[in-house]
């Protein structure tokens, strides 16, 4: 989660860049779990003092709240020092003014409780230097702590590493199944970072929520940006939404059911009042039919006999089912499934599909090319392009049926060129096809003038061999 000033790389605009502070650059779009503080633009009553107690939040959404003794003038996202155990640490303001009552008491967390520690002072620059430095040493620590655990054959998984602001103590997370002895571990951690060491033990659903991460809908964990209460969740929630029992369509992240599973259970379970038990068979004369599955907001059940020679599922409403079970209740029992058996009436379309758009081959079918050469339509050329023998319509002598010749432009007679030497032997001349058609019927191939450069208009076209 980024906010509008770190969303992006600021040499590549293109390229998201995120929140390189890890959420802790002091801007209120990007304080996790923030409260919106709509009674911030609100005066207080004449005489009233501001609640001078306030909210601070510190790394992965970790909220205190401290007490304003100094009478400080702060502004939500500002750093302060704070009291600390021992020393001070770094935090933001997250909210402040009446609405801190209401997370107090959400929390159960009194006013003049002990948890509420003090603000020493704004953050000056050198305590941001101490707290970005300390800050930038958990990775390592992390690295070096988890070999640590391993030399020590520790049945426990280190998740996370923080470092108060003064650099003086460091709080390391950790999940395990059973009861851990870790005081070799403190000896060992303390020696070799030279810092005061607590061991903070959490569950698997705070871990996610500290660390984060996408689930399976493709958004961000709900634990990690807005849930902040975490209700117990069984199997029961997925059978009432007749799911898979499936663990591994059912579980998060953190290993456990998801959170989300509770989010719609109040909406089947009222859907689900008037449905009968479906442990109880339907006796009916034709025999014992017993419950298949069944569609909720449909409010359709399947039912099928428990025999050998009918393997159909019966499809039946709520209210028949209800009727099946009072009567069996009576003594008496109803008649087949198949009289009660709803059936499904198709509904037409509304039109005809006369166009065939909306059939699914018609993109199958080969298209025609439209802009083909003319050469390769030719009928009197092979697939190689070279000419063939020019026969006559009907297959027959070329002389009893000589081809069509093209009209030229205000001329109806074809042009006919006649040799001196031979005018026995008329040649013909035709603008399609351009060859040479003799007595004996053999064509002479001749060259191609397609590829030639156009004549002048002056110079004439029809000109006459001599």
């Amino acid at each position: 989660m980024g906010c509008t000033n770190c969303n992006t790389d600021s040499d590549i605009k293109t390229l998201p860049g995120g929140c390189q502070n890890h959420g802790s650059c002091g801007t209120l779009s990007c304080d996790k779990k923030s409260v919106f503080d709509w009674l911030g633009n609100m005066k207080l009553p004449t005489h009233q003092t501001p609640f001078e107690i306030y909210e601070v939040r510190f790394k992965n959404g970790r909220k205190e709240y401290f007490r304003n003794i100094n009478n400080l003038n702060l502004c939500m996202g500002e750093a302060v020092a704070v009291e600390g155990n021992p020393g001070h640490d770094i935090g933001s303001v997250s909210l402040s003014g009446e609405l801190v009552k209401v997370q107090m008491q959400k929390r159960k967390i009194a006013p003049d409780s002990e948890e509420v520690k003090k603000i020493y002072r704004k953050a000056s620059q050198s305590d941001i230097d101490i707290w970005q430095a300390a800050r930038n040493k958990e990775a390592e620590t992390q690295k070096e702590a988890r070999i640590i655990i391993e030399k020590l054959k520790l049945q426990m998984k280190l998740s996370d590493v923080e470092y108060q602001g003064d650099g003086k103590k460091a709080v390391f997370y950790y999940t395990a199944e059973t009861r851990i002895d870790f005081r070799q571990l403190i000896k060992d951690l303390a020696s070799k970072f030279s810092i005061r060491i607590e061991m903070k033990q959490v569950d698997y659903r705070h871990e996610a929520a500290r660390l984060g991460g996408i689930g399976s809908c493709g958004r961000e964990l709900c634990c990690s940006t807005w849930l902040t209460d975490f209700r117990k969740v069984n199997t029961n929630a997925a059978r009432y939404q007749q799911l898979s029992l499936s663990p591994q369509k059912l579980q998060g992240q953190c290993g456990r059911l998801k959170c989300c599973l509770n989010y719609e259970l109040d909406s089947y379970m009222d859907a689900l009042k008037d449905f009968p038990n479906t442990e109880v068979p339907l006796e009916t004369e034709k025999g014992t039919a017993y419950f298949i599955k069944m569609d909720i907001f449909k409010e359709t059940l399947w039912y099928a006999y428990n025999n050998n020679e009918d393997f159909k599922w019966y499809s039946l409403n709520v209210h028949q089912v209800n009727e099946i079970v009072s009567l069996n209740k009576n003594g008496k029992k109803a008649k087949s499934l198949s009289e009660f058996e709803i059936v499904e009436a198709v509904v037409g379309s509304g039109f005809e599909n006369v166009v065939g758009e909306e059939s699914l081959t018609r993109f199958d079918r080969p298209k025609n090319k439209k802009n083909k050469k003319k050469n390769k339509n030719n009928p009197n050329r092979n697939p190689q392009g070279t000419p063939v023998q020019n026969q006559g319509r009907n297959g027959s002598n070329p002389n009893d049926n000589q081809p069509r010749l093209p009209k030229e432009q205000g001329n109806s007679s074809p042009k006919i060129l006649v040799k001196k030497s031979d005018q026995t032997t008329p040649r013909v001349q035709t603008d399609s096809t351009n060859q040479s058609v003799t007595k004996e019927g053999s064509s002479k191939p001749k060259k191609n003038n397609r590829f030639k450069k156009k004549h002048k208009p002056n110079q004439s076209n029809n000109e006459a061999n001599t």
